[in-house]
């Protein structure tokens, strides 16, 4: 948590409003004339893709079409980076979820790249690097949740060989990130809460990590009062149209966090749910939010009680329940209890509720020491992040 050294980079343009979307064709003319268009295929079904691919159309760019189905497995990205080549393309747009980005972002670095995505993977590839800059991408969020828009980093997973793990490089940043908070207005309740308490733990989590620094503490500070209020309204009410923008706004500013200060221990017990479990991600994080925040600080109390991770996660506790407390130990408590009350409130169901059980918790210790939980405030023992599984099951 030193502020003596840090870096801070994202997508070379951000753009953010409702009705922004209308750019989307200006902006993709100005990297080519040849478009490879990656897209969640629910916006086949609702009729909206016709709309967006309209608006490249319109200014003159040759789009080739590209569907992505669930979370991208490794075959999904060397196909769609092989479909790239082929068509010529001089820049890609993805719109869709995180795991679309994910797809459209590691596929227009692999398409540059040459090879596989798996020799690029963090932990099982060959340590391949990314030396070239990947093809000119426009990420174009349609939930507000990963912020994969403005990182320098896509998850990819194997579900045959049980990994879910990142390709990472300054080079696969966006070249835009074009955000249009319009665009999540149909999104139901239950995804709401699950992609919106993922773009939560996204601030905390930087908030409270090891490589937190001055840039991303404001950012998260913001984004952590933006969502902890708009989540709740968007959730009951999803026509709440400033709920929606705060909440965009506040998954965009999870996305600058996360690349530029780190995650924890959340985002690597997620990381092996998906990988073993096959648990969406943002459900992930948010079935184990409040537990990874308790037992956070109760190993920080225990092994490290004055080091400056236990002032952070008071200050977090004063801003989640939006007022001042006594002590610190109180901000502490009411930090992990708003997020436990926000979690009962947007209705997500326990570990168990979800099929997973006591069998798999020891497979899970080992698979979560992932590289998030190298910026987790304190190194968690593996009794732990047992404790932690146990308390959300």
């Amino acid at each position: 948590m030193s502020t003596a050294r840090f870096e801070f980079a994202t997508a070379q343009r951000v753009v953010f409003g409702r009705g922004q979307l209308a750019l989307l064709g200006e902006l993709a003319a100005g990297y080519g004339a040849r478009a490879s268009l990656v897209a969640g295929e629910h916006l086949k079904a609702s009729g909206a893709l016709a709309a967006l691919e309209e608006l490249l159309v319109e200014k003159g760019l040759a789009v080739d079409r590209l569907l992505a189905h669930g979370e991208p497995e490794v075959p999904d990205v060397d196909a769609a980076a092989e479909r790239m080549r082929a068509s010529g393309a001089e820049v890609v747009v993805g719109i869709g979820g995180g795991s679309v980005l994910d797809l459209a972002k590691a596929a227009a670095g692999v398409a540059a790249n040459g090879g596989s995505v798996r020799e690029y993977l963090e932990g099982v590839g060959n340590g391949r690097l990314v030396r070239r800059p990947g093809l000119p991408f426009i990420a174009v969020p349609t939930t507000a949740g990963t912020g994969s828009e403005v990182t320098r980093n896509a998850v990819i997973a194997s579900h045959a060989e049980g990994f879910k793990k990142s390709i990472r490089s300054p080079l696969l940043l966006p070249a835009v990130a074009l955000v249009d908070p319009a665009l999540t207005d149909s999104v139901p309740p239950e995804q709401t809460a699950a992609s919106g308490l993922d773009a939560l733990t996204q601030l905390i989590e930087p908030y409270v990590s090891l490589r937190a620094q001055p840039m991303t503490d404001a950012l998260a500070l913001e984004g952590i009062r933006l969502a902890a209020r708009a989540l709740p309204r968007a959730f009951s009410d999803p026509g709440d149209r400033q709920a929606r923008d705060d909440l965009a706004l506040a998954s965009l500013l999870g996305g600058l966090c996360l690349a530029n200060a780190g995650l924890g221990a959340v985002h690597g017990i997620a990381a092996a749910l998906g990988a073993l479990c096959e648990l969406g991600h943002g459900l992930s994080c948010a079935t184990v939010l409040a537990a990874t925040l308790e037992g956070n600080i109760r190993a920080l109390e225990r092994r490290d009680p004055r080091g400056p991770a236990l002032a952070r996660y008071a200050r977090l506790g004063e801003v989640l329940a939006g007022r001042s407390f006594s002590s610190a130990s109180e901000a502490r408590k009411a930090a992990v209890a708003t997020v436990r009350s926000l979690v009962e409130t947007l209705e997500v169901p326990r570990l168990g509720a979800l099929g997973v059980g006591e069998a798999r918790i020891a497979a899970l210790v080992e698979q979560s020491r992932g590289s998030s939980m190298r910026s987790n405030p304190i190194a968690l023992e593996d009794g732990e992040i047992e404790a932690i599984l146990r308390a959300a099951l």
